[in-house]
């Protein structure tokens, strides 16, 4: 089977890219004809392992830089594509040029099985991709979390799909109240949590990853973290992450006087270690899709605090069993969920090991046959089961 995923930026760091990679790995693994399709390269190497038998290519090369899009970037309202709405979470790279080049490439395909994976490719895909080619748009993020001149082409053109996948129950809902005669599947990302060692819940360490930008909600969890500290003293909040609020959050934290107790670790290749060595994973996110990261942490047996943000956080976690929800933006609850476990190392525990049970049901072993049964059924022409991650 012949399969191509196209991502925005494959040289780059963050969860999507991450997961598409693992994806395209495990597929070339069992035996098919992968291929993973840049559409800009800002980097010489990926920054995460492919596969030597998956095959890598970029549409527009930009190592040398972005110079020759500089004017169309200052005037991407005018300079911009045709199909790539005002309001998508990556438009500025969608120049007319980075735009025409991802609209030849699919317009060339006749066979096999095309993967976008955001909505500026979805669409792209969705409006002049090859006849022959078998179509599936990945969602990594709830479709209300989008601008709604995003959500309007969504509604408009993602009929065209041959199956529309979204990471969780929600979403699927969402999606299916808006394109009801399109198949839209559940299949969440696979985290590779065997072999992780678990907290002892020992060290007084409340540990963060994720890029450094708004959606992440790093100013509320500063925030909530320097309500804690009079109380706490021992305890350290530790930010694993690069992003362009890292000045903005630096200031945060220097206003709230804490000294070294609240860190920016800036990016780490041991971060399996700085889990294993922390006693509390939180998530302080405004809006995710599946949250990767604290899907890592729960393997570790790291307890875990999260606001209840859309989506993610509800389908893997039950309060009080394997972690402890808030509501979203609540900056005071989350002080409060913090403080009670810095207080009750046993709840830690007991939170911890459940949570590194429900980690166990995210496994590439449990999730890549779901990937493999879809493409095989689209190829087959049969239909499409309507919950695979239920039915598992």
């Amino acid at each position: 089977m012949k399969i191509r995923y196209m991502l925005l930026h494959a040289y780059g760091m963050g969860g999507t890219i991450r997961t598409v990679i693992n994806q395209a790995n495990a597929m070339a693994q069992v035996g098919h004809e992968v291929e993973i399709v840049s559409v800009v390269r800002r980097r010489t190497k990926p920054q995460f392992t492919i596969d030597p038998r998956v095959r890598l290519s970029a549409l527009v090369d930009q190592r040398d830089g972005v110079t020759s899009d500089s004017m169309a970037r200052k005037m991407w309202r005018r300079a911009r594509g045709k199909i790539v709405p005002y309001g998508e979470f990556a438009a500025e790279y969608f120049t007319e040029r980075v735009e025409a080049a991802a609209i030849d490439y699919v317009s060339s395909l006749r066979d096999g099985t095309l993967v976008t994976t955001r909505p500026a490719l979805n669409l792209i895909s969705a409006r002049r991709a090859g006849k022959g080619v078998l179509r599936v748009a990945q969602e990594h993020m709830n479709l209300a979390a989008y601008h709604p001149a995003v959500r309007e082409q969504i509604a408009r053109h993602y009929g065209g799909f041959d199956a529309i996948a979204v990471l969780t129950e929600t979403s699927r809902a969402e999606y299916r109240a808006l394109l009801n005669r399109t198949p839209i599947v559940r299949i969440p990302n696979a985290v590779h949590v065997e072999h992780r060692t678990h907290s002892d819940q020992s060290h007084p360490i409340v540990i963060a990853v994720g890029r450094l930008v708004p959606q992440k909600g790093f100013d509320m969890l500063i925030d909530a973290f320097a309500a804690t500290a009079a109380q706490f003293p021992q305890w350290r909040l530790r930010i694993f992450g690069t992003g362009p609020s890292k000045d903005r959050l630096q200031q945060r934290i220097d206003e709230h006087g804490s000294g070294d107790r609240m860190r920016l670790m800036g990016r780490s290749d041991r971060i399996d270690e700085e889990l294993a060595q922390a006693s509390i994973y939180a998530l302080s996110s405004r809006i995710e899709g599946l949250p990767l990261a604290m899907i890592e942490a729960m393997g570790h047996a790291l307890a875990i605090v999260a606001f209840d943000c859309p989506t993610g956080p509800a389908d893997l976690l039950t309060p009080g069993k394997n972690g402890l929800p808030v509501p979203p933006r609540d900056v005071e609850a989350l002080a409060e969920a913090l403080a009670r476990l810095m207080t009750d190392r046993e709840l830690r525990r007991r939170l911890g090991a459940a949570a590194a049970e429900s980690a166990g049901e995210y496994t590439p072993e449990r999730v890549m046959p779901l990937w493999e049964d879809l493409f095989a059924a689209l190829a087959g022409g049969e239909p499409i089961a309507d919950d695979p991650w239920a039915a598992r």
